[in-house]
């Protein structure tokens, strides 16, 4: 993922809700959100060429979401991916905090990341850069780039004022697929931010402006899915909606998961 904004303990209904675009070249293999084949209280979407995943939810009850963090043009290739964090979460059976306090012993091995880790109980923040560190997630709105945790960063306000406004909404019939087109519209917005508004991490003018919006286009490199998560007491609401090279879209799907159940409705 390269933006994630979410509202935590922070709404009558939702627990969490989350929504995020996932940025990364399109010629890399990835599946569609699905259950995971190796275990099927798992669901989220799969990167093929390093087997780990950027965003995945369990019926346990349980959240991994991770970002990279952006800090100039090249970065060392690191013995360990950032999608394995993601995965051992959804997987494991540890604790949010147990998990990331084990995590500080090899944490310096992966490529920079941030990382979010709900457990059913607490949402915890990890990042590797500039060194390890790990923090409760308070209550409340939040977002989460390719920068630090909460940085004011132009895609991440607007991401974080259309969750806002959407929640302020009734909410009767929130999960349908109606009601989530405002979500997918914010983050569908291509808008680059103005040059003043920019942050600088090292990539040089140009790039800061073409991954400055919310949604990166391009042939090469860009947006490939746009997610909603949301987690009340009882079910986990997927919606994931996936795009080729220019945006072309290339699939929808939407699944409800009951949480202590295996088995998924569609």
């Amino acid at each position: 993922m390269c933006l994630i904004a979410l509202a935590w303990e922070a709404h009558p209904r939702y627990r969490l809700a989350l929504i995020a675009n996932r940025d990364e070249l399109h010629a890399r293999p990835a599946s569609a959100a699905a259950p995971d084949p190796e275990r099927s209280d798992v669901y989220g979407g799969r990167d093929l060429q390093q087997g780990g995943s950027w965003l995945l939810v369990s019926t346990r009850g349980r959240l991994a979401a991770v970002t990279n963090v952006r800090a100039g043009l090249s970065a060392e290739p690191m013995p360990r991916s950032r999608g394995a964090l993601v995965h051992d979460f959804a997987h494991g059976e540890a604790g949010s905090e147990e998990y990331l306090s084990a995590l500080a012993d090899t944490a310096a091995e992966y490529g920079r990341f941030n990382l979010l880790v709900w457990d059913g109980r607490s949402l915890r923040f990890a990042s590797n850069h500039p060194q390890y560190s790990t923090h409760a997630v308070a209550p409340g709105l939040h977002a989460m780039s390719n920068g630090a945790f909460d940085a004011a960063w132009p895609k991440s306000g607007l991401a974080m004022r259309a969750l806002d406004r959407w929640l302020e909404q009734p909410l009767d019939d929130a999960a349908s697929p109606r009601e989530l087109t405002p979500l997918f519209d914010a983050l569908a917005d291509t808008t680059p931010a103005p040059d003043t508004a920019l942050p600088d991490t090292g990539v040089g003018l140009d790039l800061e402006r073409a991954l400055s919006p919310p949604f990166v286009r391009s042939p090469r490199y860009g947006t490939r899915c746009s997610s909603v998560v949301l987690i009340d007491g009882q079910e986990i609401t997927f919606a994931e909606r996936r795009f080729g090279p220019d945006a072309m879209p290339i699939g929808e799907t939407q699944s409800v998961l009951a949480i202590g159940v295996t088995e998924r409705r569609t």
